[in-house]
């Protein structure tokens, strides 16, 4: 049976493609979807992707997966940045988590620079546009075996 992987996106990540796309790239959130359940089929990794504006919503997803995945990539968007709930939860999980960031969150307003998530996250990747991803799903599947 494959390993079932939860693609979690934040806030905003809705936009994606519509939404500064000079810094977030032209790729909908859709489109990575795509690229994503795409790469898991190869992978045999079973992806469900999930968005949400919502900390809360977000974070009884990440409580959902302790009994229904076995790994986790997450792009928390602004909450990356202010949200030790979000963090909490996360450190309830007992898989692999990825932290990705389509932007370099280094070059960044400075806020930007910290990140809660990055305390739990198994790895972290900014910078790789929607490439960090698939980059990310690649690692989940080395650490799954």
């Amino acid at each position: 049976m494959a390993h079932t992987v939860y693609l979690l996106n934040g806030p905003n990540l809705n936009l994606l493609g519509r939404r500064q796309p000079e810094i977030y790239g032209a790729t909908t959130l859709a489109e990575v979807e795509a690229a994503a359940r795409a790469l898991c089929g190869d992978l045999g990794l079973h992806l469900e992707a999930f968005q949400s504006n919502h900390e809360g919503v977000l974070i009884d997803r990440i409580h959902e997966a302790r009994d229904a995945a076995q790994a986790i990539v997450i792009n928390p968007g602004g909450l990356t940045h202010t949200s030790v709930a979000l963090l909490d939860a996360l450190a309830a999980f007992d898989g692999p988590v990825i932290e990705v960031h389509l932007s370099n969150i280094h070059r960044r307003e400075a806020f930007r620079h910290h990140s809660y998530v990055s305390t739990r996250a198994d790895g972290v990747i900014a910078g790789l546009g929607p490439e960090g991803y698939m980059a990310a799903l690649r690692r989940v599947a080395q650490l799954l075996g």
